[in-house]
């Protein structure tokens, strides 16, 4: 097999079995228990691998004293064997859903922010031009999104890329930057006062996103390139609804992307305090993988989505 020979399963007859086979190796790191979950016997499920690794020339898993680790090959392998299986799956999925007179399954992942600014109107365009298109939404922080992405689970993201390593097989389009606002409950004695500064600020009690997230770090920045320590009273949590009760019950402050804190101001759960933050986000846009041809829906839906954030953002 050559390297750059692009349709080498084809003359090696790869089979789909090889694939589930190696997607049960690694889900039970035993080939017993791997043969049986395939309904398979023992020393039929080891010539499959043995023939697999065999037209790729290289050892896919390591052989231990009780059971098998995948080695860097196997892998690669086995990511690319669940995002195979995975496609086939989405595939059949769209052919029910097409007989059923529907338009296929489209699965999104959104990080908070645009989530609740940019996608919902885009959605909105989506319906009224293909109604019977199904469309699942998944909201979650930027590195589980892009883990689901390159698994073949979601069809594209609008999330950021943190690691520049990690952009290799991935596709960029920026959107957008975040502006980050503070924000307090309905009635605190700060949403009178015309002069605040990031100083006043500074001593009171905030709820902030845990250590180690970009908005505490850009936080704590904000802060100290003020010649100011960062809060020090501090309750750490990503949870909305909890950030939200306990808002509406003390004199805490949260700094929040100014689009999220919009929604909750007009649903009047929550007040934006006079205050301008030197602290922005890093931007987010929509991210895809190389390799994967997007469906008809998913591009009615980015078209949507890219129409919208010209008009937000």
């Amino acid at each position: 097999m050559k390297n750059s020979d692009p349709n080498w399963f084809l003359r090696a007859r790869l089979k789909t079995r090889q694939l589930l086979l190696l997607i049960a190796l690694d889900d039970t790191r035993n080939i017993h228990r791997a043969a049986s979950e395939l309904n398979m016997t023992q020393p039929a499920a080891s010539k499959q691998l043995k023939d697999l690794e065999d037209m790729l020339g290289v050892s896919l898993f390591e052989r231990l004293p009780r059971g098998m680790r995948p080695t860097i090959y196997g892998e690669a392998m086995i990511r690319h064997a669940r995002m195979a299986l995975t496609s086939l799956s989405k595939a059949h999925e769209d052919i029910v859903a097409l007989k059923s007179g529907l338009s296929g399954q489209v699965d999104v992942g959104v990080i908070l922010s645009p989530g609740m600014a940019l996608l919902p109107p885009a959605i909105a365009r989506v319906k009224e031009q293909a109604p019977m298109l199904r469309i699942g939404v998944e909201v979650e922080s930027s590195n589980i999104l892009l883990s689901r992405l390159l698994h073949g689970e979601l069809d594209f993201i609008i999330g950021r890329i943190l690691d520049e390593e990690a952009r290799s097989g991935l596709l960029y389009e920026e959107l957008a930057d975040e502006p980050v606002c503070a924000v307090a409950r309905v009635g605190h004695p700060f949403h009178t006062r015309t002069d605040l500064s990031l100083a006043d600020l500074a001593g009171e009690a905030w709820i902030m996103a845990p250590k180690g997230s970009i908005l505490r770090a850009r936080c704590d920045q904000m802060f100290r390139e003020q010649g100011l320590a960062p809060p020090s009273n501090v309750v750490d949590t990503t949870a909305i609804l909890f950030i939200t009760s306990l808002l509406q019950q003390t004199d805490f402050i949260y700094a929040m992307p100014t689009e999220v804190a919009r929604y909750y101001t007009q649903a009047r759960l929550m007040d934006i305090l006079p205050i301008e933050l030197p602290c922005r986000m890093a931007g987010f846009g929509i991210i895809t993988r190389q390799d994967n041809l997007l469906s008809p829906g998913a591009n009615l839906v980015l078209q949507a989505i890219r129409e919208v954030a010209k008009m937000i953002y």
